[in-house]
């Protein structure tokens, strides 16, 4: 898998892992948080294809838009796309006020991130890790800047 294909996954995950964070509470108090993150887990996997075909993408959070893509190289996922469909206005619509999702629509929006996540890991050779468990990689980046200290003791 390309490096930059590897991040969109991680980043996936990261969605996958605080949506199950949240869905596991005993008493649901983020339901619109919860959809939030199923749509942005599905679309990290499926900007995750296209990174990994080569093909481009625009920045956007439509599931249609990026679906029809990527069924240039997934031809199946295109089954997916009425569920999908549902998913894409939690990208903009659940960070505003105006309707909460019910408890029916969060299930349906955390099963049908589980379920495409999966199908998207086997595209990409990912064993599915065991319930509950996600991939996440703590990876410590180097400081992008220097302070004067740093600076001053570097030779010219």
């Amino acid at each position: 898998m390309k490096p930059i294909t590897t991040e969109w996954v991680q980043k996936a995950e990261e969605d996958f892992a605080t949506l199950e964070l949240l869905w596991r509470q005993p008493r649901l108090v983020a339901p619109d948080v919860v959809c939030f993150h199923a749509q942005q887990c599905v679309e990290k996997y499926l900007k995750a294809r296209l990174q990994e075909a080569g093909l481009e993408f625009p920045k956007t959070h439509d599931l249609d838009k990026l679906l029809n893509l990527a069924r240039v190289v997934e031809p199946l996922w295109d089954s997916w796309r009425a569920r999908l469909s549902l998913l894409t206005d939690y990208a903009v619509e659940s960070r505003y006020p105006g309707d909460t999702a019910g408890k029916e629509e969060v299930r349906r929006a955390v099963a049908t991130c589980r379920e495409f996540r999966l199908a998207a890991r086997r595209t990409f050779g990912l064993e599915p890790p065991e319930r509950g468990q996600t991939e996440l990689r703590v990876r410590e980046k180097k400081a992008r800047y220097h302070t004067r200290r740093s600076q001053s003791k570097r030779k010219p």
